[in-house]
């Protein structure tokens, strides 16, 4: 019977220089896998050399890359560049994303392009990419948001820019299906980092808290084992969106 474990995988991370993507680093390393770290600006360089540091002390290879994912051609020299580091890949796991809180009266359409750009463009030339490079039987796992089953306010472009990744999840699934390649997204709640509370009043933060089990937000280390599971022992979920997020939101 085949074993499905990340060790001696390679994986490429995308946002994988600190908070959730940090941490899914730091677990692929210590199942086995050498690991590809992504980061898009120069401020998060700190955050990738210290996360590629913990990779190459768990004794396996590792990298770190910088790029706007929101131009296909810096994706596809990413994915070029991960290879030729660390090897042909086998996980491809997208984590980047940006987050605005704002009504639709008062968002400009500068706003809406960035946020569509990284949220959902950015998302589908990863799973593009993926696809192309991926070895057979890869897995392919993209973060959204648990906003995706809510209704509510103020999240219009970033639940909007996040909903079409759904689709591009199925439709990949179907596609390179033939190939053992399995996609998946997972939705965490409002998660208890920087990129959350930026948004948030702190009356709104004990609200989102007061919707999930525990009364807490969703946390890093909530979700980093569910992205694991799905690129070994979960290869056979396809196709899926996860709603991990405490009971926050369901369908």
């Amino acid at each position: 019977m085949t074993e499905h474990t990340l060790k001696g995988k390679n994986v490429l991370i995308a946002g994988g220089a600190k908070n959730l993507g940090g941490l899914i680093a730091r677990q692929a390393a210590d199942a086995g896998a050498n690991v590809a770290i992504h980061f898009n600006s120069e401020s998060s360089r700190p955050d990738a050399e210290q996360t590629l540091a913990a990779v190459e002390a768990a004794g396996v290879r590792g990298a770190i890359f910088q790029g706007d994912l929101t131009v296909p051609a810096n994706l596809a020299r990413l994915f070029d560049d991960a290879e030729s580091a660390i090897g042909p890949l086998d996980v491809a796991v997208n984590t980047v994303g940006r987050v605005l809180r704002k009504p639709i009266a008062e968002t400009t359409e500068e706003e809406y392009d960035a946020m569509f750009d990284i949220n959902s463009k950015a998302a589908y030339f990863f799973i593009q990419e993926a696809g192309r490079h991926l070895a057979d039987g890869g897995k392919i796992v993209t973060v959204v948001t648990a906003l995706l089953a809510a209704f509510t306010d103020g999240y219009s472009t970033y639940a909007g820019g996040k909903s079409p990744v759904e689709h591009f999840t199925r439709a990949a699934a179907k596609e390179f299906a033939p190939r053992g390649i399995s996609v998946t997204a997972v939705a965490p709640g409002p998660m208890d980092t920087p990129f959350f509370y930026g948004q948030e009043t702190p009356e709104r933060v004990e609200f989102h808290k007061s919707q999930a089990m525990g009364n807490q937000l969703t946390r890093i280390e909530d979700i980093a084992p569910i992205v694991r599971f799905l690129a070994s022992e979960g290869w056979w979920i396809t196709g899926q969106t996860i709603f991990a997020n405490g009971g926050y939101t369901t369908r």
